[in-house]
């Protein structure tokens, strides 16, 4: 039975994880969809001049005008993956990475923008003009609002700048503020714009105009500098295409890994060796929005190896075919026909069909057997876990029937294929998946020193990063640009993409751990969640591990109750501030008093309790857990820090309660002068001194 979308009404089939019209989650009640804190991009598109033309029109004539140019521009941005928030008058405003982000919302809200532009004469319906803006920060979305039903999504004030931005922008232009600029510059060209003065901003906007695209959707610059590291996977891919070609064994090769994690790059060098060596490389790309073709990645791939262009008359390009088929299969009648199923995969011919799929993909696989005896051919198939299932199901068939041909097959994916695909390979003789992890600590720190050439910078960015090259990449390109602490929007993106891919029960039990910590307890879960199953909890946890994105650790710092960590810190982070604050104070107090009955005395519970408590707003229970804290650490001749806990307290002590306060005074002006003389004390005991 088909399931309507509770966010717009859409009917989706039963197996659907997520709307097809909006993108909302399906499997989560209504009454768990609360409001988040998210990073969103907005785009206005504004008709110039409507006003004054729709003044001497009809009321009808008016709908009849609007109805047509409120429905391409939706479909435009519905199209990158983007939802219509609203239409307002003559204006309409999209949203992306709302109700689901995609890891790369900024660029598509751009792409999407630049598209709506080149189509403003269509768009306006000849005479008029449009401004566009867009504009990424930080929002309030109600997860549960139906914008199909007239509901706001979205809050903040992300949306009021890109509202002032719109009507500062060209005629027929595209106007971003600095975060879309700051997370899109790398693959959209700008020219830059005076600062907006802003109705209501104190300071003026900063804008950017948009000219044009740098790359193709969802491609990423490869650096021109080389890899780092990666040597013992690059040896194991050498291995196996010597071997494959060698022995002229078809091989699939998988590459798993995280957005960021580096598997372009690694692609790109072994493909670059491969070259070296004689091979043809040939790559497709399945892409992450707009309309694609049944087998888009394979089709481009066809196309370049028969020769034929997208500027091609489709006649030429069938003549193209069909030479390519006669050299690689044979001429004749069969020729013919394979070329005819062919320019079916691509898209062009005549309108004959396959007998069956079986049959199509028996002429895909002998006209690239062809192709491979006559040079070895390495085929890459990028972002897999975006490819139509047809496609998924051609390159098996290919990697478990190619007959002795020099071929490999290489597939990028994000680990997002093995939760459709779990058996994914398993059916192919020659299989191999090459899991991605962080770079090395060595091979990290040399490409943050590539970057930056500082080694106090470049250790503040390892320290966040934990490896993932693009975090690196990221973090090394936003200093200066980014508020000191807080995450590039990218890295916010592609993490709360990966969030956001989760089964409901598995993203909700990862933002009750990020209240607890960086390390959290399974009983602490339960305590956040009363109404929980403990086995179902437990059934989620080891899900979450398997995922790599928690782990078990060996021992526990609490007696009898397991004791996990996230992988990756700013796992951690992105999930927190996905929080609104009300829900983050009201869980903190919950960790706090679960700490409070579960952990003795010792320093590290006592320090939980007190930034529980004050997290969760409660000073008045957060300031004797932070004097006991310093207490302690007096005792242990930590001067240092049970000053900066005295500090702490004396922070949330009310300013009339001067007894308090005059307590709190003392002993930090104790502390603070013990401290000061701690390194001489120190210098006096070593055996230097």
């Amino acid at each position: 039975m088909n399931r309507a979308c509770l966010a717009c009404g859409q009917e989706n089939p039963p197996a659907a994880r997520f709307c097809l019209g909006c993108g909302s989650q399906l499997d989560a009640p209504a009454a768990d969809r609360q409001d988040e804190r998210r990073i969103v991009t907005v785009i206005f598109v504004d008709l110039v001049g409507f006003t004054a033309r729709a003044e001497n029109l009809d009321p009808e004539d008016v709908r009849a005008l609007l109805t047509p140019y409120h429905e391409r521009v939706r479909r435009e941005i519905e199209s990158f993956g983007g939802v219509v928030e609203k239409f307002i008058g003559d204006a309409v405003m999209g949203l992306f990475g709302a109700p689901l982000a995609h890891g790369d919302d900024a660029e598509r809200a751009v792409r999407a923008a630049l598209s709506i532009r080149d189509i403003a004469d269509e768009l306006s319906g000849g005479g008029l003009q449009i401004r566009i803006a867009v504009n990424t920060g930080e929002a309030v979305v109600s997860l549960g609002a139906r914008p199909a039903h007239g509901e706001s999504m979205v809050a903040g004030d992300v949306v009021n700048t890109a509202s002032r931005l719109q009507s500062a922008a060209p005629i027929n232009g595209v106007i971003v503020g600095a975060q879309t600029h700051l997370a899109t510059k790398h693959c959209i060209e700008y020219t830059a714009a005076e600062p907006v003065h802003a109705k209501g901003k104190e300071h003026p906007v900063a804008a950017w105009v948009a000219e044009r695209a740098l790359t193709e959707a969802g491609t990423r610059r490869i650096d021109p500098s080389g890899i780092v590291g990666r040597n013992f996977e690059l040896a194991i891919m050498r291995a196996l295409w010597e071997r494959a070609e060698a022995a002229r064994l078809p091989t699939l090769v998988s590459i798993v890994g995280p957005a960021g994690v580096g598997k372009s790059t690694i692609a790109a060098e072994f493909c670059r060796l491969a070259e070296e060596q004689g091979a043809r490389v040939v790559t497709g790309r399945s892409l992450p929005y707009r309309e694609s073709g049944t087998y888009g990645a394979l089709a481009g791939q066809l196309m370049r190896l028969g020769g034929v262009f997208e500027s091609d008359p489709a006649d030429l390009a069938v003549d193209k075919l069909r030479g390519s088929a006669r050299t690689h299969v044979g001429a004749g009648a069969h020729g013919e026909a394979v070329a005819a199923d062919l320019g079916t995969v691509i898209g062009i011919g005549s309108d004959t069909r396959a007998a069956d799929r079986n049959a199509l993909f028996y002429s895909v696989r002998e006209y690239l057997e062809g192709a491979a005896r006559d040079q070895p051919l390495v085929l890459v198939y990028e972002d897999i876990h975006w490819a139509d299932p047809n496609l998924l199901d051609l390159i098996l068939a290919l990697a478990g029937l190619l007959g002795r041909v020099p071929l490999l097959l290489l597939t990028l994916t994000r680990p997002d294929l093995v939760d459709t695909r779990p058996d994914w390979g398993a059916s192919v003789p020659e299989f191999l998946t090459l899991t991605l992890g962080p770079l090395a600590d060595e091979d990290a720190r040399k490409l943050a020193l590539r970057r930056l050439g500082d080694v106090e910078q470049a250790d503040a960015v390892l320290e966040i990063a934990e490896g993932n090259p693009l975090f690196i990449e990221q973090l090394a390109a936003s200093i200066g640009e980014t508020a000191p602490g807080r995450l590039p929007t990218t890295i916010r993106e592609i993490v709360a993409a990966r969030l956001d891919s989760l089964p409901q029960s598995e993203r909700a039990t990862l933002l009750d751990a990020a209240v607890i910590g960086k390390v959290f307890w399974l009983d602490a879960l339960c305590a956040l969640n009363e109404k929980a199953d403990r086995a179902e909890l437990v059934r989620v946890v080891d899900q979450l591990e398997r995922r790599d994105l928690i782990r078990r650790e060996a021992g526990s710092m609490i007696e009898g109750k397991p004791q996990f960590a996230f992988t990756h810190a700013v796992i951690r982070e992105v999930a927190y501030e996905l929080l609104p604050r009300a829900e983050r104070a009201r869980r903190h107090a919950i960790v706090a008093e679960f700490f409070g009955q579960t952990t003795g005395g010792s320093g590290e519970a006592i320090g939980a309790m007190a930034r529980h408590w004050r997290a969760a707003g409660d000073h008045e229970r957060a300031v004797p857990q932070l004097l006991r804290a310093a207490e302690q650490a007096d005792r242990g001749w930590a001067k240092d820090h049970a000053a900066f806990l005295y500090r702490e307290a004396l922070g949330l002590v009310p300013e009339d309660d001067i007894e308090l306060r005059r307590t709190i005074r003392r002993k930090l002006g104790v502390a603070s002068a013990a401290s000061l003389h701690v390194p001489d004390a120190r210098r006096r005991g070593s055996p230097q001194g």
